[in-house]
């Protein structure tokens, strides 16, 4: 053995010990998936689980914990029970000190433990539970801290004495709680990947003689008990916010409920309504003072304080359940039948299920997921494996929890093939304004995976008519949450979805088609892009619109004529081989736009993208949304698939960092200043060295000799100067003009600009309408100011207009 080698098997010997010093061996006390991801993080750190405690088989299917234990050779023990009016059980205590474990732990545990098992080890036992204790203390912790309205919401791991969740704190950790957060929502996000981490450092602390001990006090201590279906009736007067906390505290175990035309209904996913109410059909609701109403987007309730919340679903006594939207219309369903392709997928779908309900002999149409046994993982392993066995087709968790009868189940997954239920989906809240001799309707909300969504925080911001300063809407304000879905729903629409598989040419046809729709909506486009940013209406209906439009039709033209290349390869002899190129879409691309030219330069970034074959998210500027959100909705219409365009407004620091570091977007295009696209192109870098197009701020001159044509230098030079009140990113910023002829150009220039009208940019004979938003105009003040202070002669203007707002 040489002495490198030697050294090298020091170097292991020594990371063994390293790794195996201070590990527990350890008995696991409890079931559920949360229960198997704590048993297989303490196996990968080195801890010998000698013993998993769990619940018996039900309906003949093992528990997550004990599959995952056996699976390893650990052994597992199945009580119904550890003790028997009140007193241990001597088999089942016999079975759990023959392990030795040196350690409890019970990430989730439903049963009894005795205390001579809780205090049988050297080290004692550790428990979690999904609340910053004291309080909320009981087994409905996680609902509680959503009915109460707190603000907070965490974990503990405490260790185990006599009290009902009393024992010292060994440590914990908290999250902010999101307005419209579920139980599942908290659970998922924090709960559930936290708390693992949590209990597999808990383990280490002890291990390693460093886990603290601290007495809980008693000030702030609550205990709730379980949560059960007859307590959870919904009192109705209260505000909007308590109600929404009461349902969404309840959802979905054991549902908040109210009594409607004489029959038990179970409210599900409820959030607060920040916008205008929707039209819609009253339903009278027993106890509540005002009807609720049934509107596309769901059921609208309303508390005593005048705000409303709104609900997506409802389940009735039977256990159906239905779209709230969908209550008028709930009994309307027909059997349809299944053509040759379709009944292979419902085979398919009939051997998935069989496999989730083991215990059940015979699939039949009757047999209820839920009543034979199914629990909510069953949920995701039945959406995943139709995923994967069904040409990837799509479903959601609520798809099952809508359709639990199987051959219901069928039914939906048909409408799913057959895209009947796409059309329905699209709902859009408008914000509307009678102008310009037309009704303008405007989306407000992110458009995310193909539907116009709340913020997942439910911020807005306001957007400013820069012509009066008012307000024209309030528009949602994308979080890190809403970029992360647009993100996700962009890359499953590639990697999975329909525009993955689509040939060229219907892409191009979608492209065809989208350009028609944005023509036959220009006047309002122009009318919406002269409100949100002051553009002229007869330049933006010209150029802002006209040329999107052009733009989508050339784009579409190319589609189907993207090509690769060959190159011979002249060493080979005979000369029979060659290397070729083909090129292909990257995937999911960001583009963040300025406001000068709102869709305009939406339409140079998207199209070229979406020609290609690439699905994007879109950020546009924070002062200029409503043209791209009008985009998002004729794009709907014009049949692209759900989650090829997504659309974020919101703010470049939060919307727009995020989109740069994204690590599943592989390319960004960003115009803006020199500034930001430094730091842009340093976090695509660092994130995931995606592609980067920058187009970033110059100073571009116009040079004028003296043997020019005067009048025309003179029109020319306007023009570069004052062409979109000269927010325009080629806009002559410097003007040379030689000196023999440079008094009378100035004084040509200024004839002209007096005959140039400033004025509301609806009106059609406005040559100049109010600069984009006050940050702007405030900048260009300052360059008139440092100029004169600089010694340049101010000849004309360089001062606010005598009117209101941003001229």
């Amino acid at each position: 053995m040489t002495a490198e080698s030697t050294l090298h098997l020091s170097q292991l010997i020594l990371l063994a010990l390293v790794y195996f010093k201070n590990k527990l061996k350890l008995a696991l006390i409890g079931q559920s998936l949360f229960g198997q991801e704590v048993y297989s993080q303490l196996c990968k750190d080195g801890h010998r689980v000698v013993g998993v405690f769990t619940v018996p088989d039900k309906d003949g299917k093992a528990d997550p914990l004990a599959l995952a234990a056996e699976k390893n050779g650990t052994p597992v023990f199945k009580f119904p029970r550890w003790r028997v009016k009140g007193k241990t059980i001597k088999e089942v205590a016999e079975a759990y000190r023959s392990v030795g474990a040196e350690l409890n732990v019970l990430p989730f545990c439903t049963q009894f433990i005795p205390m001579d098992v809780i205090d049988s080890p050297k080290h004692g036992s550790i428990i979690y539970h999904p609340s910053i204790l004291p309080r909320h203390r009981g087994a409905s912790a996680i609902n509680w801290t959503l009915i109460m309205g707190d603000k907070k919401a965490g974990f503990s791991v405490f260790w185990a004495d006599d009290g009902l969740d009393t024992g010292p704190i060994l440590l914990q950790k908290s999250c902010d709680v999101e307005p419209n957060d579920t139980v599942d929502a908290l659970y998922n996000r924090f709960l559930f990947p936290e708390g693992i981490k949590a209990m597999v450092e808990a383990v280490q602390l002890i291990a390693d003689g460093k886990a603290p001990r601290i007495p809980q006090p008693e000030e702030g201590a609550t205990y709730e008990g379980i949560r059960r279906k007859e307590d959870a009736e919904i009192s109705w007067d209260q505000p909007a916010e308590v109600l929404h906390n009461w349902i969404r505290g309840h959802d979905k175990v054991p549902g908040a409920w109210t009594e409607i035309n004489g029959q038990m209904v179970t409210f599900y996913g409820s959030s607060l309504l920040n916008s205008s109410v929707p039209p819609g059909e009253p339903l009278e609701i027993k106890g509540a003072k005002k009807p609720g109403l049934v509107t596309k987007k769901g059921l609208v309730l309303f508390g005593n304080d005048g705000k409303a919340l709104i609900v997506r679903n409802l389940q009735f006594e039977d256990g159906k359940m239905i779209p709230a939207s969908q209550y008028f219309s709930a009994g309307e369903t027909s059997v349809v039948e299944l053509t040759a392709e379709e009944v292979k997928v419902a085979e398919i779908i009939k051997v998935i299920w069989a496999g989730i309900l083991s215990n059940v002999p015979v699939i039949e149409d009757s047999t209820d997921f839920f009543k034979s046994g199914a629990r909510s993982m069953d949920v995701v392993r039945l959406v995943e494996e139709i995923r994967q066995k069904c040409g990837g087709l799509q479903l959601q968790n609520e798809d099952v929890y809508m359709a639990t009868k199987f051959e219901d189940f069928i039914q939906k997954v048909v409408g799913k093939l057959r895209g009947e239920d796409q059309e329905a989906e699209l709902v859009v809240d408008y914000v509307s304004k009678e102008v310009n001799e037309m009704t303008v309707k405007m989306p407000y909300q992110c458009f995310i995976n193909g539907q116009f969504t709340d913020a997942d925080d439910g911020k807005t911001y306001d957007t400013i008519n820069p012509t009066d300063g008012s307000t024209i809407c309030k528009v949602s304000y994308a979080s890190l949450v809403d970029v992360d879905k647009a993100v996700a729903a962009a890359k499953d629409a590639f990697e999975n979805g329909e525009w993955g598989r689509m040939n060229a040419r219907e892409r191009g046809r979608l492209m065809y088609r989208l350009a028609d729709l944005l023509e036959e909506n220009q006047e309002e486009l122009a009318t919406i892009e002269a409100l949100d940013s002051g553009a002229v209406y007869t330049l933006a209906l010209k150029t802002h619109i006209g040329m999107s439009v052009q733009t989508f039709r050339y784009f579409a033209g190319w589609c189907d004529k993207i090509q690769g290349s060959t190159i011979p390869i002249n060493q080979a002899r005979p000369n029979r081989n060659l290397t070729f190129t083909k090129k292909e879409p990257l995937g999911v691309c960001a583009i963040i736009i300025p406001w000068n030219y709102p869709l305009m330069m939406l339409a140079w970034k998207s199209a070229a993208c979406l020609a290609a074959g690439n699905t994007l998210v879109l950020k546009p500027a924070q002062v200029t949304p409503l043209t791209a959100l009008k985009f998002a909705e004729l794009s709907a219409k014009a049949g692209f698939p759900k989650g090829v365009i997504n659309i974020i407004p919101g703010s470049g620091g939060i919307a727009g960092q995020r989109l740069s570091e994204h690590p599943d977007i592989r390319k960004l295009g960003f115009t803006g200043s020199t500034l930001i696209g430094k730091q842009i192109m340093k976090s695509c870098a660092v994130s995931n060295l995606k592609k980067v197009s920058l187009e970033l701020g110059g100073k571009s001159p116009l040079i004028i000799f003296n043997d020019c044509e005067l009048d025309k230098a003179v029109r020319m030079g306007m023009g570069a100067v004052f062409f979109n009140k000269g927010e325009n990113c080629i806009a002559a910023g410097r003007l040379f003009v030689e000196e023999s002829i440079h008094d009378e150009f100035v004084t040509k220039v200024v004839e002209e600009i007096k005959k140039m009208k400033i004025g509301d940019p609806l009106d059609r004979s406005t040559d100049h309408g109010p600069q984009n938003h006050k940050a702007h105009l405030e900048k260009l003040l300052q360059y008139c100011e440092a100029g004169v202070r600089e010694g340049a002669t101010l000849v004309y203007g360089g001062r606010q207009v005598q009117r209101p707002d941003l001229y």
